[in-house]
């Protein structure tokens, strides 16, 4: 049986894979969409994020500042797209990070068992703790720099991700097409990162983009706790704690912030949940 959106040129391959498929397309516009607000923010923002209008604190929307002011007449659509801007930076190389480190030490502990037991131990002392813990931890002894915060999700993430290509590589390391390559005469670098790797990419696509919504969530925790991007560098979760306190007099503060975190989950759940079905044809919700 054939599945249209694995055969064909790159066009209709690209073409299949979102028509009929309305949850992906949705996830990636809105990835999209939050990805060009972040990266053109000093183009569109009106203002400058730290520029203070004392004289028009707290005003609503209106054409100079389209989701009004903070509470010292800051341009809040200004320092929402700054704010998207940072965290996303943050998710995305913190993400990157821990997949990479995931992947190699999975495939090594799999593949190789002499390393399986002592890397298996540290991913077990790891998953022992809740990553915002370790976090808020590593934060709290390094600084809460973007620097810091990378490192702490970096420190801390890699263990689910290790683990789950540790599954995938036990699993594929004695199927037939390993065999014959190692017959062949292999090596096992190759056999690892040309024969087991691209047969894991539908479980690492998955959990990698489901963990870059995780780590926004993550960011922004920090950052309402005060544990974030320090002022005067804006940051969602700082928006939003700051919003809670006039979400009468000035609710676009933190609905604002909260929706920008919202969406953006919600955009990586949708791609996370789709790429998953279309990468692994064993998905019971995929299309036949």
């Amino acid at each position: 049986m054939e599945y249209p959106y694995l055969t064909g040129s790159g066009t209709n391959r690209t073409w299949a894979l979102f028509k009929g498929n309305s949850a992906l397309t949705i996830g990636v516009l809105l990835f999209a969409l939050i990805s060009m607000l972040a990266i053109t923010a000093p183009t569109i923002s009106p203002h400058d994020p730290a520029e203070m209008h004392f004289e028009e604190r707290l005003s609503p929307p209106s054409a100079s500042f389209p989701l009004g002011t903070d509470q010292f007449g800051r341009c809040i659509f200004s320092r929402i797209v700054y704010g998207a801007q940072t965290s996303l930076s943050i998710a995305i190389i913190s993400t990157l990070i821990v997949v990479t480190a995931g992947i190699i030490i999975g495939m090594y502990a799999g593949y190789f068992s002499r390393y399986d037991a002592f890397l298996m131990r540290m991913t077990d002392i790891l998953l022992a703790f809740p990553n915002i813990v370790l976090a808020i931890a590593i934060v709290g002894v390094v600084g809460p720099s973007p620097a810091g915060i990378i490192l702490s999700f970096s420190i801390s993430g890699w263990a689910k991700y290790a683990r789950m290509i540790r599954g995938s590589t036990l699993s594929l390391k004695n199927s037939g097409f390993v065999e014959a390559a190692r017959a062949l005469g292999a090596s096992d670098r190759y056999i690892l990162f040309r024969h087991i790797l691209p047969n894991s990419y539908g479980p690492i696509i998955e959990i990698a983009t489901l963990g870059l919504g995780s780590r926004i969530v993550a960011i922004s925790g920090l950052g309402f706790l005060g544990l974030g991007i320090q002022p005067p560098t804006p940051e969602l979760g700082a928006i939003l704690k700051d919003g809670l306190v006039y979400l009468q007099t000035a609710p676009m503060m933190a609905l604002s912030a909260g929706g920008m975190i919202m969406l953006f989950v919600l955009a990586t759940n949708l791609i996370g949940s789709e790429l998953r079905s279309i990468t692994d044809p064993r998905s019971d919700s995929i299309e036949l």
